[in-house]
């Protein structure tokens, strides 16, 4: 026990050291899953991943990601399984602004979609990375 007390100091730099190293994790928890607009456009682009829209229809029809499809957030658990058959499939959600697609990855991995991830930043980042956008 006077090993632990007389070097007191050498364990609190470790345990400072083990929670910075851990800190990382801990503040991803909630952005777990988040995409880069670069990151989307690689996964787009190498992985052929769906984008799904998560926006009302006419927030969509303003402008959207080419080639995404609209499941609004409040009709994702009924009609995500139509839109996106393959449940392996690389899904990239987005939103105005990325909360939204923050709640619809939740809801798409509760259905099975584990390789489902959200554009960080939502439309707003992406119209702000100058990345094509299509109206309808």
């Amino acid at each position: 026990m006077s090993f632990f007390i007389d070097n007191w100091v050498l364990f609190a730099v470790a345990l400072t050291s083990g929670a910075f190293l851990l800190w990382p994790l801990v503040a991803a928890g909630g952005r777990a899953g988040s995409l880069s607009t670069a990151e989307a456009v690689q996964l787009m682009n190498r992985e052929k991943a769906f984008v799904v829209d998560v926006r009302d229809a006419a927030a969509f029809a303003e402008g959207h990601i080419i080639g995404a499809k609209n499941v609004p957030l409040t009709e994702l658990d009924a009609k995500l399984p139509g839109a996106v058959k393959n449940k392996a499939a690389k899904i990239v959600f987005v939103c105005a602004n990325g909360a939204g697609a923050n709640r619809a990855l939740a809801k798409a991995k509760k259905l099975g979609y584990e390789n489902a991830q959200s554009l960080t930043g939502g439309m707003g980042a992406w119209q702000k990375s100058g990345l094509p956008v299509e109206k309808t």
